[in-house]
């Protein structure tokens, strides 16, 4: 039997024969990785599944109103960091909604800012183009230079 790498955990395993196309292994988390990945290739590309997805999810709240107000108010740090991420998205598309109105005449050099004088210090979160749910929250430290 030939060994295949898991494409989300890079672990080799062995396939089943019946499973030609194989392309996860058994492991829970590689399992839901491999659904969330179907899931979002279904929601681009079937326009059906996209609204019978929406409509399950408005009649599920309309079955539980409150849920995530209680839900916000158990789980401040989560609150908080779908806030900071919200930002972000909202940036990106202010982002590019501004570089596709730009006049190309109006880029900007790439000597026009101080690399010296640029310094980032803080709590940030990292947040991966294409999948919200791997977000890390890194710190960023200033080390500062030795002088010999």
């Amino acid at each position: 039997m030939v060994e295949i790498e898991c494409v989300y955990c890079g672990d080799f395993f062995e396939g089943s024969p019946r499973h030609k196309n194989q392309t996860a292994c058994k492991k829970r988390k590689c399992q839901n990785a491999k659904k969330a990945a179907w899931q979002r290739h279904k929601m681009k590309t079937d326009p059906d599944y996209r609204a019978n997805q929406k409509s399950s999810q408005k009649r599920w709240l309309q079955d539980n109103p409150g849920y995530w107000k209680k839900y916000r108010r158990k789980n401040p740090e989560k609150t908080e960091r779908n806030r900071i991420l919200q930002s972000v998205r909202n940036g990106k598309i202010r982002s590019t909604d501004r570089i596709a109105k730009m006049d190309s005449s109006l880029i900007a050099k790439m000597d026009a800012s101080n690399p010296d004088r640029f310094e980032i210090v803080g709590q940030f979160w990292m947040v991966p183009v294409i999948a919200k749910m791997d977000a890390s929250k890194v710190n960023i430290l200033r080390i500062p230079t030795c002088y010999p």
